[in-house]
């Protein structure tokens, strides 16, 4: 009995060979500049924030879209360089500070008989290791840290090339939307420019309403801690204004770090009062504050913006962290139009079957019949 030729021949055209080399060829370009798209990506979004400032100038001071963008763009810049020199200093040295007394706070905390079981379970010793090892990296003075010369000017590179690239993004922006309009379909255009629109607006209501949100959540902590006598009051208020930045889990990250640093420096009494401020600034900022200053803008269930923080944490850092609540409300934007004609067919069908079965009422029940 002669064997069966299993053999399979795969035929691929050379049209299919080309594509398969071309999408490797894309993949390997995109992944070589994924640093540039970053970026990108970064500028495009500060540029939806200064949309809408931009363009109140242009309504209340009748200028030019260019000196509109160029005047909101250059003032946040120079409002941020003014604040940074202003506080720099005095912040560094409390930060550096702060971090150099960790290993100390960390062994106070040890000793002390509400954290037993932190000792117990053996994460002491590693939290005072990491104490350890971060406080060795922090330089002596202040001066140590103006003294990383190359990692400023990097830094300072980045955000010159971000910020300019938003400054040229928001002054094209008009000129972006009629291109991108005038491949499409009238119809289609028309709901294009619509989504944007609602993608810009969320996305500037966010920003300035989380900026003025961080600011009263880092003022009022940081001057919690200074009134109950801490060393680190400025850094401590940094500390919670940054990670109140962190939609829904900020605030609890921020209270990890100060309660215990208030419980090792001046007792479990001021300890408690941290915590009780804390908790309810907390409830203050989301049932008044947030709602006030932000309004709607996001309109997102929990889940998805913590979904959001991991999601985007995890591909972008720390700035994805930050990003992801308007991110994520900018993509249900986009999937709320794209499903709208289905939604409106499914909600019509609905209400014709329950129109149907109104009018028709219920079937006549049928008698048994008789044996």
């Amino acid at each position: 009995m002669s064997g069966v030729d299993r053999r399979v021949e795969v035929i691929l055209s050379l049209r299919t060979l080309l594509l398969v080399a071309g999408a490797v060829a894309l993949a390997a370009a995109l992944f070589t500049i994924r640093s540039a798209i970053v970026l990108v990506f970064f500028a495009f979004f500060l540029a939806l924030v200064f949309e809408y400032p931009t363009r109140a100038l242009m309504r209340r001071a009748h200028v030019g879209r260019g000196l509109a963008a160029t005047t909101v763009v250059l003032g946040f810049v120079v409002l941020l360089l003014g604040i940074g020199t202003a506080l720099v200093v005095p912040l560094v040295d409390d930060l550096a500070q702060f971090l150099r007394s960790l290993p100390e706070i960390v062994e106070s905390l040890q000793e002390s008989r509400a954290f037993r079981w932190v000792r117990e379970s053996g994460l002491a010793d590693e939290a005072e290791q990491g104490a350890a090892d971060l406080a060795g990296r922090i330089p002596g003075t202040v001066g140590g840290f103006f003294g990383l010369v190359g990692e400023a000017l990097t830094t300072a590179l980045v955000l010159f090339t971000v910020t300019f690239l938003a400054l040229f993004l928001v002054i094209e922006m008009p000129k972006l939307r009629e291109a991108a309009a005038s491949v499409l379909m009238p119809e289609t255009a028309d709901r294009v420019i619509g989504v944007f629109e609602q993608i810009t607006r969320t996305i500037s209501r966010w920003a300035v309403g989380a900026l003025v949100v961080a600011i009263v959540a880092g003022t009022v902590q940081g001057l919690t801690a200074a009134l109950l006598g801490s060393s680190y009051a400025l850094a401590l208020g940094l500390i919670a204004g940054l990670l109140d930045l962190i939609p829904n889990i900020g605030a609890t990250i921020a209270a990890f770090i100060l309660v215990p640093v208030i419980f090792a420096e001046e007792g479990p009494v001021k300890a408690v009062i941290m915590l009780a401020v804390i908790i309810a600034y907390q409830q203050v900022e989301n049932n008044l504050v947030a709602p006030t200053v932000m309004g709607r803008a996001t309109n997102i269930s929990a889940f998805l913006v913590i979904l959001g923080v991991l999601v985007f944490g995890t591909l972008l850092g720390v700035l994805g962290a930050l990003v992801a609540v308007p991110v994520t409300a900018s993509i249900q934007i986009i999937l709320r139009e794209v499903t709208a004609d289905r939604r409106a067919r499914v909600a019509a069908a609905k209400r014709a079957g329950e129109a149907g079965g109104a009018v028709g009422g219920s079937p006549p029940a049928v008698a048994p019949a008789d044996a």
